[in-house]
Formats: structure tokens, C-alpha cells, sequence
């Protein structure tokens, strides 16, 4: 073996990660509505790239049309879109489920400003500090201000915004203009009539341990019943703590699924969501320029350039629409149970399982299911929700953790409130049903369902 320094040349074989890869990887993990801003993107800075906004209704594909798609060529496919004109089908739809979201009527602002319209004898000074206390009302309807503050910026006295803002008190949501979380359920147990003695002194000084169910500390220190409490908590919980909540504050995001699983005669069929994401064409103007131009220039060259990015990006949709339609093909085949029966018969699966199925690597597969929704029969799920651990049996049986929790949450629903099951009675139940789990785990997805310890569900 020659250890000496040297030239020497050799062949290897290695994955250049070029910036075509890289965007077939980025629009791969795209979701529906991503890929709709990644394309209007790149729609902008290529002049070549055309985008028509035409709604397709979904129709189940036929099985021969998967491997023709593989062989199609790019360039004939863009070149027959590229005339400029484009006539709806008797079999497409323009119909978008989006158009017809409600917007929010108004803000809390708005709001409280046209009930302050209403109200009479209001003299201007007053109706100029109760604009000022609306628009420092936050999001939850709470006072951000302090009395003096608002005092001092608007030089006025004190008892004259108190007076004003016990008029804003009364304004719907109930509870809104309150200053602190004690003061917003009083101001709701008062308008509902239950500010009796019992309710008033829990909310005053006992809001802690209603949150953590420490009844027998309030009815010691109240001289109650511990039944008298808990009823008095649980009218006390009924109560809004976020009166201001109801009104929007923020862009709505809505979840549009990128595949459809259909039941057809007994069958069910994968189809990929692309009515949304509008049709990617050549602008005539440029195609025309490139066939008709002679010679070499450095015009000619940029829309060269420009073409090849945009057919790339045409192959790297198709490769996406594909790998999709694959990968979802699989879960369904392998989760059919589920989609037949429920989530009790969902199996425990895992990504290198499908990257074996549909010969592709568990990063495709990791790529291909995020942020992706799929609408089912049995609702919408994220792919993603396919994916769970297992579970042993007695029998060595494989059982998926989300079937464990639907469990779980059936057990606690069904039990007696008086006698709430602990972990380990959940775990030993479990036990006879054949389903090895430990104490540690069952709290652990009792905690995921949000669902309180035995101690805070008992009734008394």
C-alpha cells in the first residue's frame, strides 16, 4: 500500500444536492396552501410562468393513468396549456368552500362603541372617557388601565370614571370592563342573580382551590357541605372568564386537505386536492419569441433559462402529486381497519414501514406527511396521525397507543364520579383486557388528553 503524499485519481459516486433537488424537496413538504404561495413566488419572479385560477372538482382517477403520468413529456404537457385560452369542462367546477367562510361582523371595539350609542344621558365628557376605557379594553375584555391613569391622562376625577365604567360593566358580554379575573365572574354571578354569600366569598378569596378541587379546605373554612361547594363550583366554572374572547383578533387559518379518501363500492380511493392550486402555464408571448428568434442572444438565453426553471417546477409538482398519492395509498391499505371500523382499530405504524412499501426513504415519506391533512370517511386527520407507537398484548399482539387512549378516556367516562379510577386501577383494568401498560403510562396519556387526575374529578 503506497503511504506516500502523491496525485492519484479515483471514481466515487455521490448525491449533489443541486438547486433543483433541493426545490423538489421544499415542494414536496409543502402543504396546499403553502405551495399556493410558493407558486404565485415564483410565478412573480419568473416571467415565463403563467398561474390560472381555475377550480377543478375532484374525480377518482383511473389505475392506468399513474405510470402514463411518469412518462410524460414536460415540455408537450406545458406546451399544450400555453395557448393562452382555457374553457371549463362540463366536468370541472369553479365552486371554492372557501368563499363561502362568514367573516367576523366586528371587533370588541366596534362592539362596545355601538352599545355606547345607545345609551342615554351620557353627557360629552362622559362619552369621551368611555371611548377612552373601550379602546384600553384588551382582547379578554379586561381593563388595561388603572382608574388613576385615566384620570391623569384625561384630567378628570376619579368617582367620574368609576361611574363611567360601571355603565361600561353593564355592556354585553357580561363581565367585560373588568379589572381582574375576580371582579369579571362577580360582575356575571351579580347580572345572573347567584351573588349570594356562598358564591362571592369562593370567588373572593378561594378561586386556587376550586382550580385544584380542594373542597374539604373551603368547606372547613365556609362551615358548608362539601355537596354545598361543589355545586357552587361548578356553577362558578359555567362562568366566562374571557368575556372578550368571542370576538376575532386575529387572521383565521382554515385547514385544507391534500388528499381525499373516498368509499367507492366497497373500495376506498386515494385522490390528491389539486383544485385549489392553480395551473401552472407558459406565457405565449415568451414561447413564441424563443420558437420564432434565430441565432444565439442573450434575451433568447434568459427565457431559455427561465423555461427550464419553469419546467422543472412542473416535473417537481407532478413528482409531488405522485409521491402523495403513494404514500397515502399505503397508510390506507395498512390502516383499512381503521377507516372500516375506528380508531380502536388503529394499527400501530411507523414511517420506515411505508418507506418499504412504496420503495421510497423514510425522509421522503417524513417530508411527503408533514403538514398534510387527509379527508376520510371518519373525519379529517394530519398523516402524521397515522403514525403511532405499539403497544404489547398478553397475547404479544402489537396495539396502537391512540387505541390505548381512546380507551382510557372511554373508562373514565363510564366511571363512578364518587369513586373516580386512579392510574393504576385504569392500569390493572387494562391488565385484564389483556393490555400491558404501567401506571406512569397511563398517566402520561391521561395528561395528553387533558384530562384531570382522580383526586379533581371526584364529586361529592
Amino acid at each position: 500500500m503506497n503511504m506516500g503524499l502523491g496525485l492519484y485519481q479515483e471514481q466515487t459516486l455521490k448525491l449533489v444536492m443541486t438547486p433543483e433537488l433541493r426545490q423538489a424537496i421544499t415542494i414536496l413538504q409543502y402543504s396546499t396552501v403553502d405551495l399556493i404561495s410558493y407558486l404565485q413566488e415564483q410565478a412573480m419572479e419568473n416571467p415565463v410562468i403563467e398561474l390560472q385560477e381555475v377550480s377543478v372538482a375532484i374525480e377518482p382517477e383511473k389505475a392506468g393513468k399513474e405510470q402514463s403520468a411518469l412518462e410524460w413529456d414536460w415540455k408537450e404537457l406545458i406546451g399544450s396549456r400555453a395557448t393562452g385560452d382555457y374553457v371549463v369542462a362540463k366536468s370541472e367546477s369553479t365552486y371554492n368552500p372557501l368563499d363561502y367562510v362568514q367573516r367576523t361582523s366586528s371587533t370588541l371595539y366596534e362592539y362596545m362603541e355601538r352599545q355606547l350609542g345607545y345609551v342615554k344621558g351620557l353627557s360629552s365628557a362622559q362619552r369621551k372617557i368611555a371611548m377612552f376605557l373601550i379602546g384600553n379594553l384588551d382582547e379578554n375584555g379586561y381593563l388595561e388601565i388603572s382608574l388613576e391613569a385615566v384620570s391623569e391622562n384625561l384630567q378628570v376625577a376619579v368617582r367620574d370614571v368609576e361611574e363611567v365604567l360601571s355603565v361600561i360593566q353593564h355592556f354585553d358580554p357580561i363581565g367585560v370592563g373588568a379589572r381582574n379575573l375576580q371582579e369579571c365572574l362577580l360582575l356575571q354571578l351579580q347580572h345572573q342573580g347567584w351573588d349570594d354569600e356562598l358564591h362571592v366569598e369562593l370567588v373572593t378569596n378561594h378561586l386556587a382551590d376550586i382550580a385544584n378541587n380542594r373542597f374539604q379546605k373551603i368547606a372547613e373554612k365556609t362551615g358548608c357541605t362539601l355537596q354545598d361547594v361543589q355545586q357552587a363550583a361548578d356553577l362558578i366554572r359555567s362562568l366566562n372568564p374571557r368575556p372578550g374572547s368571542a370576538f376575532h383578533y386575529g387572521e383565521t387559518r382554515y385547514i385544507v386537505p391534500d388528499v381525499v379518501v373516498e368509499k367507492v363500492a366497497g373500495d376506498y380511493i386515494v385522490l390528491v386536492n389539486d383544485s385549489l392550486a392553480p395551473r401552472l402555464t407558459i406565457n405565449t408571448f415568451y414561447e413564441k419569441m424563443l420558437k420564432e428568434s434565430t441565432g444565439q442572444n442573450e434575451a433568447q438565453q434568459f427565457i431559455h433559462d427561465k423555461l427550464n426553471a419553469a419546467l422543472w417546477l412542473a416535473k417537481s409538482l407532478e413528482q409531488r402529486r405522485l409521491t402523495l398519492m403513494r404514500v397515502t395509498q399505503a397508510i390506507v391499505e395498512m390502516q383499512r381497519d381503521f377507516f372500516e371500523y375506528g380508531i380502536h382499530k388503529l394499527k400501530p405504524m411507523t414511517q420506515k414501514e411505508v418507506a418499504e412499501r412504496v420503495e421510497l426513504h423514510e425522509s421522503t415519506i417524513s417530508r411527503a406527511t408533514s403538514n398534510k391533512y387527509v379527508q376520510t370517511p371518519r373525519g379529517l386527520f394530519e398523516l402524521k396521525y397515522f403514525f403511532t407507537s405499539a403497544l404489547s398484548t398478553a397475547r404479544g399482539e402489537a396495539m396502537s397507543s391512540e387505541s390505548v387512549k381512546k380507551r382510557i378516556k372511554s373508562m373514565i367516562e363510564q366511571e363512578d364520579r364518587k369513586r373516580p379510577l386512579s392510574d393504576q386501577a385504569i392500569a390493572d383494568l387494562l391488565a385484564k383486557e389483556e393490555i400491558e401498560i404501567s401506571r406512569r403510562t397511563v398517566a402520561k396519556y391521561r395528561e395528553e388528553m387533558m384530562i384531570p387526575s382522580s383526586a379533581k374529578r371526584k364529586r361529592y
